[in-house]
């Protein structure tokens, strides 16, 4: 059960910081000062103020209340976004974006970022075998490469000392930045002490944050694909799974076969037979009172179609479909996941 006020703090997330911590502000003096405003090359200026691109700003969150259904303050990191660890960011002019302002605003192309050009995703199963093979090689890349502008944080602000004497923060290939990210802005609230959680809060899923969240949860994640590969005209491809009878995508071209000892495990003939994962073992971090550290965890599971019936009765149709894209309010209340006739919560 989340609020509005989540999805306030969603936008903010985003609007100061692309991902959780940029690697220049992720150390003491950050932590100690509380501002990001990291130098772009550029110019050699914070921001790429000498050459307009932007400058070093107060943040500015919202001082709505919490929801009813959150009744904490100040406990969480992620509350008021991201005051626990930065009160100064970037903010960036014109089309200018990135942590430094380094970068351009999606969307936005060129040396000034003047150049508007519009990213088109294809159906992955009308794709040619060399273009699907690239794409799975450029995921492969992403989960063997350290993303050389992020880190992920091993530890709340508290424990990082009141002047960030102790930061604790690691490094994270790009693949697994974004299932961190997706972790993170999902976990439960630590309320101190082993197994003392707060359930009731998701910071992008069952509100009226779902879709904006995640809509630039995946430009990002397309944009540092682009970034370490060089392909700039990369876009994410997408299945279209109305009314498929099985799963199409799951072969050893694609997202991967079944293994043929073990059902639950991928075929060892697909690149992703190898993948440990991470960040999946919600319990366990909560009672060591610990976030997930990225560590690998095993490797990845599936078994296409023998899901749970009662949860996941079928893979929709296109009726299913036509019906939730007809429905004219965006959201309606109580905003959560027993909102009715909300199109967020339906397409959910």
């Amino acid at each position: 059960m989340k609020s509005l006020f989540l999805f306030a703090v969603l936008l903010q997330l985003f609007e100061n910081c692309w991902s959780q911590f940029p690697r220049p502000c992720a150390n003491s003096e950050g932590l100690r000062t509380k501002e990001c405003c990291p130098v772009w090359s550029g110019d050699g200026s914070p921001c790429g103020a000498l050459s307009g691109r932007g400058f070093c700003a107060d943040v500015s969150v919202s001082d709505e209340p919490n929801g009813p259904q959150y009744p904490h303050s100040g406990i969480d990191d992620r509350e008021r976004w991201p005051l626990a660890f930065f009160n100064r960011t970037c903010r960036c002019a014109g089309n200018y974006g990135g942590f430094n302002c380094g970068e351009c605003r999606f969307g936005y192309w060129g040396s000034n970022c003047a150049e508007y050009r519009e990213s088109v995703r294809r159906n992955i199963m009308s794709m040619s075998t060399t273009e699907q093979q690239k794409f799975i090689s450029y995921l492969n890349l992403a989960k063997n490469t350290i993303n050389p502008d992020y880190v992920i944080t091993t530890g709340t602000r508290a424990e990082m000392g009141e002047n960030g004497e102790s930061p604790m923060f690691s490094d994270i290939n790009t693949y697994d930045l974004f299932v961190w990210i997706h972790y993170y802005v999902s976990r439960d609230t630590l309320l101190g002490g082993p197994g003392n959680v707060w359930r009731d809060i998701d910071f992008a899923h069952e509100s009226a944050a779902f879709l904006p969240w995640h809509r630039v949860y995946l430009l990002h994640w397309e944009h540092e694909i682009r970034k370490i590969t060089g392909d700039f005209n990369f876009t994410i491809p997408y299945w279209d799974w109305r009314d498929a009878q099985s799963c199409e995508v799951c072969t050893d071209n694609l997202m991967g076969g079944r293994n043929a000892l073990n059902p639950n495990l991928i075929s060892p003939a697909s690149v992703f037979s190898s993948w440990k994962v991470i960040c999946t073992q919600p319990e366990e971090y909560n009672n060591q009172e610990a976030l997930c550290n990225a560590t690998a965890e095993g490797p990845l599971l599936r078994n296409p179609g023998n899901h749970d019936p009662n949860r996941v009765p079928r893979i929709p149709t296109t009726a299913d479909v036509e019906f939730t894209i007809s429905l004219p309010e965006y959201e309606t209340g109580p905003m959560d996941r027993f909102a009715n006739n909300s199109f967020r919560n339906v397409l959910e």
